[in-house]
């Protein structure tokens, strides 16, 4: 009995410690000490003494970077005053909006942008490549509307418009389906080459879906999601910062690492594993934000052919060990090829997710996997059930609107933005590059296919400001910054020289303005200490309303 607990023991002690080396060695890889950790940050903020000199530059530069900012300030107040007085009068009163105007920089630096660089949250129109906001300003859209806008927001419109006028007799009938879903599920079918189709509001709760469905067929508990990646807001896929409780039936893996491979080889309780193939282009790390760039350590570099080797393994030891393997494309789905990321990295999934795009520009999110996957119920055991439902899946106008979006995908011209779609935009993030190179410029980009990110090769803790020079020249980036630019796939030659021109011009005014200061003692390394030295102090300070950086007030501190 005592050899066969000491054996039961160190077996658990192996698979225990196979579990801890899977796991990446930064924060979001631990997720209990990310949250304690995230916990523990105080509040503090640089006042404008500060504000502009924390990296100890000399007064000619802080003089520099002062105007340059100012001026911005004046030119903002100047061009979006009646979007930043709509957005003003919302203030408050849309969460959504609270949060991401508050973690657009830094939080050291959001209380002094946010009063003085107000450029708005509204837009009017959109055309072409285009929008236009309250005041008439047209910019180059680089949001992609969080991944939705593939093949440019006219294409959208004329779904949306062609969708509502098929299903117009039905109206919004929920419950029964309207005839377009039967070619939905068909084209659905085809493009996944799975079994079944289940509909559903957002990507959110497709993979929801997905999840529960491994879990009832494999009756085992745990999921597996690689670091870094995002497949929602729920919580067992979001077991660090951002969620108040802990997520107890959830593995955070460091993908592409044998590591991870003998966590799923060893363990007998991993329902499914979770891809979210845009994660190549960033393995182990979060979505990029400008809200975290204090300084220059953010890097990219996308490696199909290493991505595609990780997910071949990967495919083999979910097989061997019966797991059930799910690609979330809620994001990537139809922008890297019409076969999504099982045809571009020659890879199958036993389960896929799409959302936002698929229904040519309403909410939805989609289900489709193996048969045997996706059935909510057992003939043996009619009372064993794995229910879901929602009031709004298969909604008409939903529904007419994929099916235009779904049709369109056969058309000649839609086939033609997919031919040669790699070596395109390869092309053109390398000539950026040069040109960025060229003009000297401490910026970068990387990019899988037309998902794009920026990174500093030179140290700095100012590279967040460069949102604000392109939202000057003409650009509009979503509320994350620099760290994601989505291009749709209609963007021209002309269109996007026209972007790269305004790319290269804001840096070059953002360097002349002094933000990349070069110092010999200014590194990535000695910006870090300097922050947790602040950090420390702001700690210390907790007991009065100010200090040495600024005012203390946060709720946790009080």
């Amino acid at each position: 009995m005592a050899g066969l607990a000491l054996a039961f023991l160190l077996r658990k002690v192996y698979v225990r410690l196979q579990l801890s080396l899977a796991k990446h060695r930064s924060l979001a890889g631990h997720a209990r000490m990310s949250r304690r950790f995230a916990s523990w940050v105080p509040f503090y903020e640089y006042d404008e003494s500060s504000f502009f000199g924390v990296d100890s530059a000399p007064a000619p530069i802080v003089a520099a970077r002062r105007a340059g900012f100012m001026r911005l300030a004046a030119q903002f107040a100047a061009s979006f005053q009646k979007t930043v007085e709509q957005t003003a009068e919302l203030a408050g009163r849309i969460s959504d909006l609270e949060f991401t105007s508050r973690y657009r920089v830094p939080f050291q630096f959001s209380g002094y942008v946010r009063r003085h660089l107000k450029s708005g949250s509204f837009v009017q129109s959109s055309s072409g490549v285009t929008v236009t906001d309250l005041d008439g300003n047209r910019f180059y859209d680089l949001t992609g509307s969080y991944g939705v806008n593939v093949f440019g927001y006219d294409f959208y419109k004329e779904c949306i418009e062609r969708g509502s006028e098929r299903v117009r007799d039905l109206g919004p009938v929920l419950g029964a389906y309207h005839p377009v879903t039967a070619y939905n599920v068909r084209r659905l079918l085809d493009i996944s080459g799975l079994d079944e189709v289940s509909f559903h509001m957002s990507g959110t709760e497709a993979v929801m879906q997905a999840v529960r469905l491994a879990r009832y067929h494999t009756q085992r508990t745990h999921l597996v999601r690689f670091c870094g990646a995002y497949h929602g807001w729920w919580g067992d896929v979001q077991p660090g910062v951002g969620n108040p409780l802990p997520a107890r039936e959830t593995y955070t893996l460091k993908d592409m690492d044998p590591a991870a491979l003998k966590v799923l080889r060893t363990r007998r309780d991993i329902a499914c594993v979770l891809v979210n193939p845009l994660q190549a282009l960033h393995p182990n790390a979060g979505a990029p934000g400008d809200s975290t760039l204090l300084d220059s350590a953010r890097k990219a570099h996308f490696d199909r052919s290493a991505y595609s080797q990780w997910l071949e393994q990967l495919r083999a030891v979910c097989t061997e060990r019966g797991i059930a393997l799910i690609f979330d494309e809620v994001f990537l789905g139809f922008r890297i090829g019409l076969g999504g990321a099982q045809e571009y990295f020659g890879v199958r999934a036993d389960m896929v997710t799409y959302g936002k795009t698929v229904a040519g520009g309403l909410p939805v999110g989609v289900v489709c996997g193996k048969r045997e996957l996706m059935r909510r119920f057992r003939d043996d055991r009619p009372a064993d059930i794995c229910f879901a439902r929602g009031t709004f899946n298969s909604h008409p106008y939903v529904m007419g609107a994929m099916y235009e979006f779904l049709a369109k995908l056969d058309s000649e011209p839609v086939r033609a933005l997919y031919r040669g779609l790699d070596d395109t935009w390869n092309e053109r993030a390398r000539r950026l590059n040069d040109r960025l190179a060229a003009a000297k410029l401490p910026v970068r980009v990387a990019n899988l296919s037309t998902i794009w990110t920026l990174y500093y090769p030179q140290a700095s803790g100012y590279n967040w400001m460069l949102q604000y020079y392109l939202r000057a020249a003409g650009l509009a980036l979503s509320w994350v910054g620099t760290g994601r630019l989505i291009f749709s796939l209609n963007f021209t030659a002309d269109d996007f020289t026209a972007v790269a021109d305004r790319i290269v011009s804001a840096a070059e005014e953002m360097q002349r303005d002094g933000w990349w200061w070069i110092d010999a003692h200014l590194t990535n390394k000695a910006i870090k200490r300097r922050v947790l030295k602040e950090m420390i102090q702001a700690r210390w300070a907790s007991g009065s309303a100010t200090s040495p950086m600024g005012s203390i007030n946060s709720p946790r501190i009080k």
